[in-house]
């Protein structure tokens, strides 16, 4: 199996768990502690950029650098990202 086909593997395996508790599972089995603290962190500034908080407070609370918000940033600001699209559908709910 080439490293596409592992890719396009591990997609499928992630799109057919229906249960939180089997993605956290799968996650906790595959991913190193560090690897799902760095994707939580890039989750949470990006949920933090798009209701508007400053990168200066979102690198002081979450005690990361300005680079690395400025890639977050760049993915909320591309107008066919599924990020962004998906995280402000979530905050159209919340505010409904």
């Amino acid at each position: 199996m080439t490293l596409d086909e592992s890719y396009d593997d591990l997609m499928k395996v992630f799109s057919e768990i229906e249960n939180e508790d089997d993605m956290k599972a799968l996650f906790q089995d595959i991913f190193t502690e560090a690897e799902i603290k760095d994707f939580t962190i890039r989750w949470k500034l990006m949920n933090d950029l798009i209701e508007g908080k400053a990168q200066r407070k979102i690198a002081s609370d979450l005690k990361i650098s300005l680079c690395r918000i400025t890639r977050g940033s760049k993915m909320l600001k591309k107008k066919d990202g599924y990020v962004s699209r998906l995280l402000h559908e979530r905050i159209d709910e919340t505010h409904r």
